[in-house]
């Protein structure tokens, strides 16, 4: 398999960050919370709990009243990308640059090649990219945007040598990059036969393409138009095809940048009636602003949260959204981070057609949804965890090396402080760009120290990273969580399982273990507040030297009795809904 050369480390990173203690915080991980030290050393955890014995010259983090959390991971980013005439203001260096600011120590980018260009071709173009540049780890998806006997033969030789499990196709973009449905089949069965993941970009091209013809006619050239022609009615319809598509050639699914409370509806059904897997991602665009700025009269402003599918004028969508992946209709959050400047939106100013779609997101993500869905008690930090972080280490198949805070994982660790206040502005961002879509958001909940395979690049709010730092990671195909036949663990209220060691980790072998059985859940959250979800909702930041209910032999059934409150247990999905018998 190819890997990245071994890059030099320069010497001022050298020895001085090798050995690291968190102290005194609270371990969140997926599936529970714990007071516990977290002690680094080379790179990988070493230790995690109390009453460490660690060697002398070991620097130490004080994290009380502080939550230790495994870095996030953006499952989809788009750095030194060529597009609609104009190429992404964030390369490798600044893109990567900003989500280690934000708390994101791992991104996965997309390799898009041109219609007829090799696929491993344009995976080498994007490896020359990226491996001298990031400043954290990164994968790749590779896009499949025309489709040929020689196409199917590139997959198989990226899967087997080259470490990519995953394959995006567009339903959109007619003329460029979009296949038709005869075509998403041969990806679809391929992934499946390669025991890869179809990812698919669901809006009707063809239904846009006349929609964008009328509404020109019309004299409608503002960006207002492009959510026009696009409504969330052509989101939810393509993605109930991709869906049965997939059904049909007995293939898992992962739906990309989910915008709609319509599309989540045609999702949830789906699920319900699918034989493997389905995965849907929403974005942080999507729970922090809505498609208003469409009619702002500014182009400048209007035309830079142009993205596709659009943001949606409905005012209920971001909390719809949020819900969504609360309850696990939704599964990951990424950010589809894809800037333009300025001058590149400006192509589009007689015409929204030529506006080059994209937004950040990669640095604000985390801040992003814990302001909008933990602090307003709609998600737990578990869930958290979880949606930025867990979920996509299983679904890509990095797990647990990465996504978890647990012996033997990477060092990719987030102290953050719940407490810490900030407004967002492109005045302070990392982008290399003078507009964020979150202008003026104000965040309760920031990352305070980001810890990159053991070294400490956000190091109490001024961030201190190397261009060349991060390494290429493999993902290898035939991913437990999505093609074992047996349901994952559960995000919230399973046990960790000692067989799932992370030096046995899908990053490291490719034929790790999960879990064989189905669990019952039972919701007991803070303060006796039950929750029949399939994961945690609703519950409240535990203060320092509360009880952790989930480390206790607390009884829920005697502390409810004569309450007016009702226990509530859940059977746990697959991520692809309920059962047909095959899992």
């Amino acid at each position: 398999m190819t890997t990245a050369p071994v890059k030099k480390v320069p010497i001022h990173l050298q020895s001085s960050q090798n050995r690291l203690l968190i102290k005194n915080g609270q371990v969140v991980n997926f599936d529970g919370i714990e007071e516990a030290d977290v002690y680094i050393e080379d790179g990988i955890i070493k230790q995690v709990g109390r009453n460490l014995i660690i060697p002398g010259g070991t620097r130490t983090i004080d994290a009380t009243r502080k939550l230790v959390m495994p870095g996030g991971i953006d499952p989809h980013t788009h750095f030194e990308l060529e597009m609609m005439g104009a190429k992404t203001a964030d390369d490798f260096y600044k893109g990567t640059r900003a989500a280690v600011a934000g708390g994101t120590t791992t991104v996965i980018d997309f390799v898009l090649p041109n219609k007829g260009q090799s696929l491993i071709e344009a995976y080498n173009n994007w490896r020359e990219k990226a491996d001298n540049k990031v400043c954290c780890d990164y994968g790749l998806h590779v896009g499949v945007t025309w489709w040929s006997p020689s196409v199917k033969k590139e997959m198989q030789q990226l899967v087997a040598e080259h470490g990519v499990n995953s394959f995006k196709v567009f339903m959109a973009y007619k003329d460029t990059w979009m296949l038709d449905d005869y075509e998403l089949c041969q990806v679809f069965e391929t992934c499946a036969e390669l025991k890869a993941l179809p990812q698919v970009h669901a809006e009707n091209g063809h239904i846009i393409a006349r929609n964008t013809e009328k509404l020109l006619a019309a004299g409608v050239t503002t960006p207002e138009g492009h959510e026009l022609s696009r409504d969330e009615e052509v989101e939810a319809e393509a993605v109930n095809r991709a869906c049965v598509i997939a059904n049909q050639m007995n293939a898992p699914l992962y739906i990309v940048h989910m915008m709609s409370k319509s599309a989540v509806d045609a999702l949830r059904n789906a699920r319900l009636r699918q034989r493997r897997a389905i995965i849907g991602e929403t974005l942080a665009a999507t729970v922090g602003t809505d498609g208003m700025h469409y009619t702002n009269a500014c182009f400048r402003h209007a035309a830079a949260h142009v993205l596709s599918p659009p943001l949606r004028p409905d005012p209920d969508t971001p909390e719809a959204i949020i819900k969504a992946l609360a309850e696990d209709d939704l599964q990951l959050i990424g950010s589809d981070n894809c800037t333009f400047t300025e001058k590149d939106k400006e192509k589009g100013k007689d015409d929204f057609t030529k506006i080059p779609n994209g937004v950040n997101g990669v640095e604000d993500r985390m801040a992003i949804l814990w302001q909008k869905a933990v602090n307003t008690g709609m998600m737990d930090p578990c869930r958290f965890v979880a949606v930025t972080s867990a979920t996509a280490a299983r679904v890509f198949n990095l797990w647990p090396a990465k996504g978890c805070v647990a012996v033997g994982s990477d060092a990719d660790v987030v102290v953050w402080d719940p407490q810490l206040e900030r407004t967002i502005s492109a005045a302070a961002h990392h982008h290399a760009t003078d507009f964020n879509i979150f202008e003026g958001t104000r965040v309760v909940g920031s990352p305070q120290y980001v810890i990159v395979n053991g070294r400490v690049c956000l190091d109490d709010g001024e961030l201190r990273v190397a261009e060349g730092l991060g390494k290429f990671l493999p993902t290898p195909a035939n991913c437990p969580y999505l093609y074992d036949g047996k349901p994952p663990l559960s995000p919230q209220g399973s046990p960790r399982y000692a067989s799932e060691s992370p030096q046995n980790s899908p990053a490291r072998v490719t034929n790790g273990n999960t879990p064989t059985e189905l669990h019952l859940v039972n919701k007991q959250l803070d303060g006796l507040s039950v929750s029949g979800c399939s994961t945690p909702t609703g519950r409240k930041m535990r203060e320092p030297g509360q009880r952790n209910l989930q480390n206790s032999t607390f009884s829920i059934s005697k502390e409810v009795e004569g309450l007016d409150t009702k226990t509530s247990v859940r059977v746990r999905n697959p991520p692809g809904g309920k059962s047909s018998g095959l899992w």
